[in-house]
């Protein structure tokens, strides 16, 4: 019987093929990945959320002198980047960033490798094949990208080297829209759209885009929402929220932090500022809101709380308390057809009555919808910006056509919009219009003489920190112009858009405005909701985001013919023409911003 064994494990022995023991075994331990170059393996798509990235492991070596190059397509746009030692040692390689998709790419990397006291320099060239770009669909006609269409129309020499960070959204899908919170009533839970973020360069191609299914789920409570309030912090990373959640993570997919919101707080969208402390003021509601007659109401964006880095709660600001949540001019004169993203084209053009408003504020009828009081979308706050100068916050309030400033006291510093409404109280916080010599500005209602315009259910109220000094500070912001003049217009084609620059003086209490663009092109870039305007340091431009413009409708039936085509704009400061204009082809944009590559790959230890 032992000579019977002994053959037949022999017989097996014999009959496994060689490729076996090269993963060990009797040949001893072996690596069995394909290498290229003089380094280790290649990770594609290291941490699962970002496809067109990857990892050249350093295989054991220390590594420094990195350059990564990814070798443009004809007439495309270079992608050259430094990498900073601490990158090399958190991906334990060389993190590759800015592959085309469904294309086999080739990166070039120069760099110095160490072990033991012995360095060689080298430059490899790694061919890579990126895998086509891939989005969740809801299965409507006006989908015909994976993403986006991409038409360059202009791009100035200085400007050439931009990478734009393009936050959209998706249509509303079938199997996102099914649940509700009825505990407490209201809330904003229902706002559900599956993301669609991405990185666009100057010549038109995607080199960066979210496969979002890891971290995101359209069927459950605490993985779903609406992706926005990306920021790129001054460490190089990406920050935002999405319904009950907010997250931290690298352009590679790495994960920092992924938290649920406080349990205080719920339904997450559209802001997420960073301070220069390391905290993060979160646009949010009120998980739980007691009114004055005894209901209990989950709030509707009104809310900011501020966390430090541990997820603590360290200030609140409940606006419901602080400004007047029944203050109800603009939201008699909205476009009903627009409310936010909650796009009713049927809707188009009707306003709502004073009984109308009375009738809703008198019902128990609580949630994402139009009306006054805790608990109804009174508010609509839409981005929040730290000022440290005086340890303050400004809000954008879209539904009360408002740009506000407010201590960590809770106190009104200023309000910059139509002074229509306002009670008493508030009236002396009202800034007065001037003009470039500090004169008065007549104005009448909401309608101001001199070319002098607030804003008009605006987005994206930014302190520019690099102009303001001391009292004088200078504010952009995004006027969608729905509702402008508290009116709704003689016809619908004569909205228009525009970026608006003002100059504060905090003191005096005035405000001027020193520069605008969007009204020349009227109507043609009409952004009923989202969008974007923003001053950049580098290049000393403001960049805009007009970000739903030109979608097209059936008044009769209330069905979308088009989706939305976006443009990017980019300015130099006060300049009367743009250096870039990019349009984004059929999506629905809602903010995009200049994404810094050398900024996240030369991020070190805060």
């Amino acid at each position: 019987m032992k000579l019977k064994h002994s053959i037949l494990c022999a017989s097996m022995a014999l009959a496994i093929p060689a490729a076996a023991f090269a993963m060990g075994g009797a040949s001893g331990p072996h690596t069995n990945y394909i290498m290229q170059g003089h380094l280790g393996e290649v990770m594609m798509n290291p941490y699962e959320i970002a496809p067109l990235t990857a990892v050249i492991r350093d295989n054991g070596y220390d590594l420094s002198d990195v350059t990564v190059r990814i070798v443009p397509k004809t007439n495309g746009q270079e992608i050259k980047y430094t990498v900073s030692r601490a990158q090399l040692l958190t991906h334990g390689g060389i993190p590759v960033f800015g592959l085309y998709p469904d294309y086999l790419n080739h990166v070039e990397v120069s760099y110095t490798r160490t072990l033991r006291g012995k360095s060689e320099s080298f430059k490899d060239t790694y061919q890579l094949y990126a895998p086509p770009v891939y989005t969740e669909v809801a299965g409507i006609p006006t989908e015909r990208h994976a993403l986006f269409g991409v038409k360059v129309k202009k791009v100035d020499p200085e400007f050439k080297d931009r990478l734009y960070f393009v936050n959209n959204l998706a249509e509303k899908s079938g199997i996102g829209t099914r649940a509700v919170w009825n505990n407490p009533m209201g809330g904003a839970l229902q706002w559900n759209f599956f993301p669609q973020n991405s990185v666009v360069d100057t010549a038109g191609d995607i080199r960066w885009y979210m496969f979002a299914n890891p971290i995101f789920d359209l069927q459950s409570l605490y993985k779903s929402g609406v992706m926005m309030g990306f920021k790129q912090n001054d460490d190089g990373m990406l920050t935002w929220g999405f319904g009950q959640t907010y997250v931290k993570y690298d352009i590679l997919g790495r994960e920092v932090f992924n938290r649920r919101l406080p349990l205080r707080f719920n339904d997450y969208s559209h802001s997420m500022d960073d301070a220069q402390n390391g905290h993060y003021f979160l646009r949010v509601a009120s998980s739980n809101y007691l009114r004055d007659d005894g209901k209990h109401v989950r709030t509707v964006r009104d809310m900011i709380a501020e966390v430090d880095k541990n997820g603590v709660v360290v200030e609140e600001w409940r606006l419901a308390d602080i400004l007047d949540p029944y203050r109800d001019n603009v939201l008699k004169v909205l476009d009903q057809g627009a409310v936010c993203l909650n796009i009713d084209a049927s809707q188009a053009g009707k306003t709502l009555t004073a009984e109308e408003i009375a009738k809703a504020d008198s019902s128990d009828n609580f949630g994402d919808v139009v009306g006054t009081g805790a608990g109804r979308n009174w508010a609509h706050v839409n981005s929040v910006d730290y000022d440290p100068e005086d340890d303050s916050i400004i809000i954008s309030s879209r539904h009360q056509s408002a740009i506000i400033k407010i201590g960590r006291d809770k106190k009104v510093k200023w309000i910059l919009g139509s002074p229509e409404g306002w009670k008493e109280k508030f009236q002396p916080l009202l800034l007065k219009p001037v003009d470039a010599n500090g004169k008065p500005i007549k104005c009448e209602g909401s309608k101001c003489e001199g070319g002098f315009d607030w804003t008009w259910t605006q987005h994206t109220a930014f302190k520019i920190d690099e102009k303001s000094k001391g009292d004088i500070i200078y504010v952009s912001a995004f006027d969608n112009g729905d509702a402008r003049g508290m009116e709704q217009p003689a016809l619908p084609d004569m909205k228009y858009s525009r970026s608006v620059i003002y100059k504060i003086d905090q003191k005096k209490m005035t405000v001027e405005q020193i520069w605008e663009w969007g009204k020349e092109r009227g109507h043609s870039l009409f952004s009923a909701v989202t969008s974007l305007t923003e001053y950049q340091a580098d290049k000393d431009s403001v960049m805009m985001y007009f970000a739903t413009a030109g979608a097209q409708y059936d008044l009769k039936t209330g069905a979308f013919n088009t989706a939305p085509n976006p443009t990017i704009f980019e300015f130099k400061w006060m300049a009367k023409e743009p250096s870039v204009e990019i349009q984004l082809l059929d999506c629905t944009g809602y903010q995009a911003w200049p994404f810094s590559i050398d900024k996240a790959m030369n991020a070190t230890a805060q």
